[in-house]
C-alpha cells in the first residue's frame, strides 16, 4: 500500500478538487444509505407488531434539563420519529403507514444513488487525466533522454511500456481509485453505525478482519511478482513483432517464416502461462472474501441470536435485522476493496516498468550557466577518446576543421566515422578529451544552441508520417511555402513532389513508405537545406540515390556546401574528391589525412579503398 500511496502523491495532486468532491459525495451516499436502512425497523415492527412501547413527543427546544433527563439530539429525533410512526398507524392504519414509509425509502434511495452517481462523475476526470499525464510524461522523457539510453533498451519494450503498461495502469490502478476512495468511507461509516447499534456484535467483526487481511496480503505480494514478470514478457513479445515488421523483406527472402512463427509462438505461449497464473490468483479475491464474509455472518447470527434469546437482550429482533443489513452492506465494499488490492498489485508492476523511463536521468544535459556558441573560426577535436560499454571506439582523435572547409571521413564499417560525427552535436559525450567550437567546449554550451548550428542528413532518411511540406519544414517553425519549395528545388525534389496527388500537402506514409529510397533521401536533404545551418553533417547522404539522382543532388549539395563548414561521411569515394581534407579512419584512429591526390600518392590505406571500389 505504501507504493500505491506514493503513486497517488505523484499523479493525483493536480486533481485535488475532484478528489475532495468525490470523498464528500461518497460520505453523503453512505449516510443516506444508513437512513434508508433505518426505515426497515419501523416497517418490520408494523408488520410483526413487536414494538409495544408507548412514545410521547419530546420538545425540541433547548431547555435546561437535569443530568438524568438529558437526551442527545439523536435520541430526541429517534423518539419523535417513532412517535410520529405510531401516530400514523393509530390515525390512518398500518397499510397507509407502510406506503408512507415505502415512499420515504424510495426518496432516500433516490438521493443516495444521486450522491453515488456524483461520486462516479467526479472520479472520471481523475482517471482520464492521470493516464493522459503519464503518457505525456513518458513522451516528454523519451525526447529528453540521450541516445545512449535507447541503445541499451529494446524498441519494442519501450513501445510496450507506453502502450501496454500505461493501459494496465489505467485498468488496474485508475479503475480501482473509485473503489479505494469509496469503500473505506463506506466501511468506516457502516462500522461506526454498527458500534452504535451493538458494540458487542461489532467486536466479533474485528476478530476476523486481521485474519482476512493477512490472507489477502500474502496472495497480493505474490501477484505483484508474477505481474512484473508478465509485463517484461509482454515487452519482449512487442519487440519480436517490431523486429518482424522491420525485417519482413529479409524474412521472406530467406524463407524464414516458419522460424519467425515458431520463435513468436514459443514466446507467446510463455506469456500465456504467466498470464494464466496471474489471473488465477486474481480470481481468488472474490471466493476468499465470499467465504470470509459468510463465516463472519454465521458468527454474528449465532452471537446475536444468543443475545436476543437472553433475558436482558440489549437489542430487539428488528434492530438485529437492521444490524445484519448494515453488516451485509459492508461485505460488497470489502469484496471490492480486496479486488482493488489485487488490481493495484498488478498495476504497480506496470508502474515500476514505466518508472524505468520516467525516473531515468539523461546523460547529456545543458549546463546551468551555458556559454554562447557560434562558429566563426574552427571546430577542434582535442585528443578525443570514446568508449562504448568496455570497448574503445575512438582512440586519441585530433582534428581541426576550419570554418567554410569540407572534411570527409572515410574508412571501413566500424572504424568510428559515425561516432566521431555524433559527438559534435552531443548525441554522446566524449569519454576523454574535448571538442571545442571557437575555443568553447561544447559541454559548456546549451544543447539547443549547439544543435541549432547543425543540419543532418543521415544514411537512412528519417521521415515522419506527414506531408511533404511538414517533413521539409520540420524544426523550422516559420517556414513559408516559397522557402520550402526552393529547398526542394535545390535538392532536386520539387518535380516528383508536384507530380504527387496533392503536391506539397501529400502524406508520404509511415517513415516515407510511399516514396522510393532516392526520393526519401532528397526530402531529407531538402530539410537540411531549409534549416540553412552553418555546419552541415552528411552521413553517407547520397548512398541511397541512383546514379542519375546522385549526380543532380551532388551538384546541389556542392553548391550548398560552398563557404559552409561541412563534415561528410562517405563510402562512395567519388563523392568526396573535392573535399578540402580527407581523413582515413581505421579501428578508431585517423591513420591518413590530406587531399585526394595526396592520399593516392601515399599509396596507403586510402589507395587500397579506391582500388577496391574501382574493382
Amino acid at each position: 500500500m505504501k507504493d500505491f500511496i506514493n503513486v497517488l502523491k505523484r499523479f493525483v495532486p493536480p486533481y485535488k478538487k475532484y478528489v475532495a468532491l468525490n470523498i464528500a459525495f461518497n460520505i453523503l451516499s453512505a449516510i443516506l444509505n444508513l437512513f434508508a436502512f433505518a426505515l426497515i425497523i419501523p416497517i418490520l415492527q408494523i408488520l410483526f407488531r413487536v414494538d409495544k412501547t408507548v412514545y410521547t413527543f419530546m420538545d425540541w427546544s433547548w431547555q435546561p434539563l437535569s443530568l438524568d433527563a438529558w437526551r442527545s439530539v439523536a435520541d430526541i429525533a429517534m423518539n419523535n420519529f417513532y412517535w410520529y410512526v405510531n401516530d400514523l398507524v393509530a390515525t390512518h392504519g398500518g397499510s397507509f403507514t407502510l406506503v408512507a414509509l415505502g415512499i420515504g425509502l424510495v426518496v432516500m434511495t433516490f438521493f443516495k444513488v444521486l450522491a453515488m452517481y456524483m461520486a462516479f462523475y467526479t472520479m472520471i476526470p481523475i482517471r482520464t487525466g492521470v493516464v493522459r499525464d503519464v503518457r505525456n510524461q513518458i513522451n516528454r522523457k523519451i525526447t529528453e533522454l540521450s541516445l545512449g539510453f535507447f541503445s541499451e533498451e529494446r524498441k519494442g519494450d519501450i513501445i510496450a511500456r507506453v502502450s501496454g503498461d500505461v493501459n494496465e495502469i489505467e485498468a488496474s490502478i485508475m479503475n480501482s481509485l473509485d473503489m479505494l476512495f469509496k469503500n473505506p468511507i463506506l466501511i468506516v461509516i457502516y462500522l461506526a453505525a454498527m458500534f452504535v447499534v451493538s458494540w458487542q456484535l461489532t467486536l466479533f467483526v474485528f476478530i476476523l478482519l486481521p485474519v482476512a487481511g493477512y490472507i489477502m496480503g500474502r496472495v497480493g505480494k505474490t501477484l505483484k511478482r508474477k505481474s512484473l514478470l508478465g509485463q517484461s514478457q509482454w515487452g519482449a513479445l512487442m519487440s519480436q513483432i517490431e523486429e518482424t515488421l522491420g525485417g519482413l523483406r529479409i524474412v521472406k527472402a530467406f524463407n524464414a517464416e516458419k522460424k519467425i512463427r515458431r520463435r513468436f509462438e514459443q514466446m507467446n505461449e510463455t506469456f500465456r502461462r504467466t498470464t494464466n497464473r496471474i489471473y488465477r490468483r486474481q480470481q481468488l479475491a472474490h471466493p476468499m472474501s465470499e467465504l470470509l464474509g459468510t463465516a463472519t455472518i454465521v458468527v454474528i447470527l449465532w452471537y446475536g441470536g444468543s443475545l436476543i434469546l437472553g433475558n436482558n437482550s440489549p437489542i430487539d429482533a428488528s434492530t438485529f435485522i437492521y444490524y445484519l443489513v448494515i453488516f451485509y452492506s459492508i461485505i460488497n465494499p470489502a469484496k471490492d476493496l480486496s479486488k482493488a488490492t489485487y488490481a493495484i498489485q498488478k498495476g504497480l508492476a506496470s508502474v515500476e516498468r514505466v518508472d524505468k523511463i520516467l525516473k531515468a536521468e539523461p546523460d547529456i544535459k545543458s549546463p546551468d550557466n551555458p556559454r554562447p556558441v557560434a562558429l566563426n573560426g574552427t571546430i577542434e577535436y582535442r585528443d578525443v577518446w570514446f568508449r562504448y560499454q568496455q570497448e574503445w571506439v575512438l582512440k586519441g582523435i585530433d582534428l581541426r576543421i576550419e570554418k567554410g572547409k569540407t572534411v570527409a571521413l572515410v574508412g571501413q564499417s566500424g572504424s568510428g566515422k559515425s561516432t566521431l560525427v555524433d559527438l559534435l552535436p552531443r548525441f554522446y559525450d566524449v569519454t576523454k578529451g574535448s571538442i571545442a567550437i571557437d575555443g568553447v567546449d561544447i559541454r559548456d554550451a546549451s544543447l539547443h544552441d549547439l544543435r541549432e548550428l547543425m543540419g543532418n542528413v543521415n544514411q537512412e532518411a528519417i521521415l515522419f508520417n506527414d506531408t511533404f511540406f511538414n517533413n521539409i519544414a520540420f524544426g523550422v517553425e516559420s517556414a513559408t511555402r516559397g522557402e520550402v519549395e526552393e529547398a526542394a528545388r535545390v535538392a532536386n525534389a520539387h518535380e516528383f513532389i508536384m507530380a504527387s496527388e496533392d503536391g506539397y500537402d501529400t502524406n508520404i506514409g509511415d517513415r516515407g513508405g510511399k516514396l522510393s529510397g532516392g526520393q526519401r533521401q532528397r526530402i531529407s536533404i531538402a530539410r537540411a537545406i531549409l534549416k540553412n545551418p552553418p555546419i552541415l553533417i552528411f552521413d553517407e547522404a547520397t548512398s541511397s540515390l541512383d546514379t542519375e539522382s546522385e549526380h543532380s543532388v551532388q551538384e546541389a549539395l556542392e553548391n550548398l556546401m560552398r563557404n559552409r563548414t561541412t563534415i561528410v561521411i562517405a563510402h562512395r569515394l567519388s563523392t568526396i574528391r573535392n573535399a578540402d581534407e580527407i581523413c582515413v579512419m581505421y579501428e578508431g584512429k585517423i591513420v591518413e589525412r590530406g587531399g585526394h591526390e595526396d592520399l593516392l600518392a601515399l599509396d596507403g590505406y586510402y589507395r587500397r579503398l579506391c582500388d577496391m571500389q574501382k574493382f
